[in-house]
């Protein structure tokens, strides 16, 4: 008696539980980040009334990147059981259109160095303006100038574009010719945060109690010398989405060999 041996064509457990197991990280992260972000609308009264938010808000950067990991993932996980190669090719469709616009962003800000620094600089003076307006925003533009040891877009003076600090006008304000408290130089010896540091500095002929140096110009001394940091990172974030890539094709391509195979 002869034993005939027929080959035949399956998907790959290894590329099927690896694709899964690599998307499920995703999407629980990017749960977490929706998780946050609607906890912190909640925190500031936002979900009861949605027209609060106003100008930049930086639980939009949360919400955002949560919403796009959350689906990544649920597309790579549920393609990869299901073995569906729709949700597969959204999801390696996807990865590449993120992949892409990241490589265009970069060669943008390298070709337009100058408009870059003023749509930053820009950016900034119009959070300056809405400092008081949004508590994450304050606690965001307060952990900037704290960790670069700056204040301001290029110098303290911005703060008069913020009605609360600005000299200008007839307000007043107890912060008028001040500055946030996360202007000032950190005495070593204090273990409790001075938050009136700041009151009245700007009306000195001596700033040596604060940060003279503007943000944007803190930002372009710290990039030279972290280029490799910088590279590194985005390396490692193109290494992982040509990783996810690579397993979704190789999955549709095992898959579409089983469905020949069968019909």
């Amino acid at each position: 008696m002869h034993y005939y041996r027929y080959e035949s064509a399956e998907v790959s457990c290894c590329f099927k539980y690896l694709m899964f197991s690599y998307n499920i990280i995703f999407w629980l992260a990017g749960a977490a980040f929706i998780a946050i972000g609607f906890w912190a609308w909640s925190e500031k009264g936002v979900l009861l009334d949605l027209t609060r938010v106003q100008g930049f808000d930086p639980v939009w950067i949360v919400l955002v990147a949560g919403a796009i990991t959350f689906i990544l993932g649920f597309a790579g996980c549920v393609g990869a059981l299901r073995e569906n190669i729709c949700l597969l090719k959204f999801f390696s469709g996807l990865i590449g259109i993120i992949f892409f616009l990241e490589l265009t962003a970069a060669v943008l800000v390298v070709v337009f160095q100058v408009q870059v620094r003023d749509w930053i600089n820009n950016f900034f003076l119009n959070n300056i303006k809405a400092y008081r307006d949004d508590i994450d925003l304050q606690n965001l533009i307060d952990s900037l100038q704290r960790l670069n040891h700056c204040c301001g877009a290029q110098e303290p003076n911005d703060w008069d574009h913020n009605v609360y600090f600005s000299c200008n006008g007839t307000h007043r304000s107890r912060e008028k010719c001040g500055v946030p408290f996360s202007c000032c130089r950190k005495d070593p010896a204090d273990t409790v945060i001075n938050t009136q540091c700041g009151y009245d500095v700007r009306l000195k002929t001596d700033w040596g109690d604060i940060y003279t140096k503007g943000c944007i110009t803190a930002l372009e001394d710290w990039l030279p010398g972290n280029l490799y940091t910088v590279a590194i990172v985005f390396i490692v974030i193109s290494l992982l989405q040509m990783v996810g890539i690579y397993l979704a094709r190789t999955l549709i391509a095992d898959i579409e060999k089983v469905k020949l195979n069968f019909y």
